[in-house]
């Protein structure tokens, strides 16, 4: 089968083809090994798929079929194999902490269940532990839904527990047992566990990017009063919406693609006239036109409306960077 029919398909999508051919049976059952992100949005390009004609769905099941047979290790599964195919495939350094939350997650079905849980469900039974167990389950939750938790947690506590994510630099084994009771879960006993690296100033940024201003002004302030260094390395870490000028052109028109217009008048009225330019100059000219006559006749708007349209583009920023599409904060090239 001709190789060049194979890039018109997005890694999504061949997920989602994948699946529809397999029949309900089948399909549910694959979903039941996923994690609820991958659950999500694989869903969403099932629901997005239609009209698949035969030929793509030939492509998919012959690149599937080709992976199945090159794969040589199925049913191996040890650490060392699962951090050798990962660090392959990201990077040293980016690997690092998601083989960490792999492992981890391989023995812990407590913290995993959490990941399935409304954020305020997660805070209610976590709000009155130890900050530092509360730290560990923040660095073990996604971004966006330990952000959730934070903002559920008491005010006062919120300054302490960035402050201790951004300090971790690892979990022991007897952490990891202390957060075993406190769940009422099970974690399957590895005398070899290892530390892992999960926390650090990158993950209180992370988290602090997703969270609402305001609150994240004033977690901030706490910080920078206990220690003003450690508030200089979370900021400097901190993607914000300007830092979106960093991002190339075709970075920006991937952007674009999956932001609504009204979501992004509201953003770039409150964004500096250089970062305007570079999203119009990559829009066509009736729609830059179009989008210009928008923000005109918006008239003024209030900063906590911008500020929410503008982390709502960061988090859709942040997703297509995790899919492979774009780069962030490195004057990022879009991949392909």
């Amino acid at each position: 089968m001709p190789d060049e029919g194979r890039a018109d398909v997005r890694g999504l999508d061949k997920a989602a083809i994948l699946l529809m051919s397999l029949g309900e049976l089948e399909a549910s059952a694959i979903l039941r090994h996923m994690g609820p992100k991958e659950v999500q949005s694989v869903g969403t390009a099932m629901s997005g798929v239609a009209n698949v004609g035969r030929d793509k769905v030939e492509t998919v099941l012959d690149v599937f079929l080709t992976l199945l047979t090159n794969q040589t290790s199925l049913g191996i599964g040890t650490n060392d194999y699962i951090r050798s195919v990962m660090v392959k495939a990201l990077g040293k350094e980016k690997a690092s902490s998601v083989i960490d939350r792999i492992l981890l997650g391989s023995n812990s079905q407590g913290l995993e269940s959490l990941k399935w849980m409304d954020a305020k469900a997660v805070a209610e039974i976590i709000h009155m532990e130890h900050p530092q167990i509360i730290a560990i389950v923040l660095c073990y939750l996604e971004p966006d839904q330990a952000a959730q938790v934070l903002a559920a947690l008491p005010e006062t506590a919120r300054a302490d527990v960035i402050m201790r994510i951004a300090t971790m630099d690892g979990i022991q084994p007897s952490a990891i047992r202390e957060l075993d009771q406190i769940m009422e879960s099970h974690f399957t006993e590895d005398l070899n566990i290892k530390s892992t690296t999960v926390g650090g100033p990158k993950i209180a940024a992370d988290i602090l990017n997703l969270i609402e201003s305001a609150m994240e002004a004033e977690i901030m302030e706490s910080v920078r009063e206990s220690d003003s260094e450690l508030s200089d390395e979370i900021s400097e870490l901190m993607f914000v919406f300007d830092n979106l000028m960093s991002v190339d052109d075709r970075g920006i028109q991937t952007l674009l693609r999956d932001i609504s217009t009204d979501t992004l008048v509201l953003a770039l009225k409150g964004a500096e006239e250089e970062l305007r330019q570079k999203f119009l100059k990559n829009m066509s000219q009736r729609a830059a036109q179009m989008l210009s006559e928008d923000m005109d006749a918006k008239g003024p708007v209030r900063v906590s409306d911008v500020e929410t349209a503008q982390k709502e583009i960061l988090t859709i920023a942040r997703q297509k960077e995790a899919d492979g599409e774009l780069m962030l904060g490195g004057g990022g090239e879009a991949m392909v």
